[in-house]
């Protein structure tokens, strides 16, 4: 299959960047977004030309690097895939595919499609831990956990960090990531001893990284690899509240 690709190129963080429009002949089907991606660099480096960069990593869903907005949509569209799990029989002969990087302030390009998220980082650092030494591993039962909040704790750790949901949110907020970091710990009896101090830091930290705030729109939900719902703000906002007042 012949698809056309619009891709985002832009030297350094501070030159301007513009779209330019390739084309890769002998793309497959059962190729992965990324594959793709391998092929064209292929032909840009045999003809001595840079290659286009992108973050990648695992290409299996879960270090969350491979985040691109492709056709306007993060990750591709496909509901619960990151970008390396996207496959091109999801696309049709001869499509136009638009490829660029995160739009977020907080996100700063760094080359084509490499963006800064050490934003995230920054977050986490704030508050996103458990500091007490736990030594060796407790017996199995020495602290019970209900299995509804141990299921709900797993669902929201399963974030990966990839900034979908900035980049998708309207108001590119990263209520969904940090509401997932805070839910997580929040659920678990490990993380009730800085449970005020947490939500505190990292919505603190959160606002200073300039992410602006959720209105609820629910393209977080939409786009998250992981599929976390949004009850995750939720959870933050109450957590916010106890903690604050």
């Amino acid at each position: 299959m012949k698809l056309h690709l619009n891709v985002w190129r832009q030297a350094t963080p501070t030159e301007p960047g513009q779209f330019e429009r390739y084309t890769v002949a002998d793309a497959h089907p059962d190729m992965s977004f990324l594959e793709l991606l391998d092929v064209l660099n292929e032909q840009l480096i045999q003809a001595g030309a840079s290659p286009v960069e992108f973050d990648h990593d695992c290409r299996e869903g879960i270090c969350g690097s491979c985040g691109m907005m492709i056709n306007g949509k993060a990750h591709g569209g496909q509901p619960q895939t990151a970008t390396c799990q996207l496959y091109l029989r999801h696309f049709k002969d001869g499509d136009d595919i638009t490829v660029e990087p995160w739009r977020a302030q907080p996100f700063g390009v760094i080359k084509d499609l490499v963006v800064d998220r050490t934003a995230f980082d920054r977050i986490i650092m704030a508050g996103g831990y458990i500091s007490v030494k736990p030594g060796a591993a407790p017996e199995a039962n020495t602290l019970p956990v209900a299995k509804t909040q141990a299921e709900a704790a797993f669902d929201y750790a399963a974030c990966i960090g990839c900034g979908a949901c900035v980049a998708a949110c309207p108001n590119a907020s990263a209520s969904l990531f940090t509401g997932a970091k805070i839910a997580h710990l929040a659920l678990l009896p490990q993380g009730h001893p800085e449970r005020q101090g947490r939500v505190l830091a990292m919505t603190e930290q959160m606002a200073a990284e300039g992410f602006g705030d959720c209105s609820n729109h629910g393209e977080c939900q939409a786009v998250c690899p992981k599929g976390i719902s949004i009850d995750a703000i939720t959870r933050m906002r109450r957590e916010y509240l106890r903690s604050a007042f």
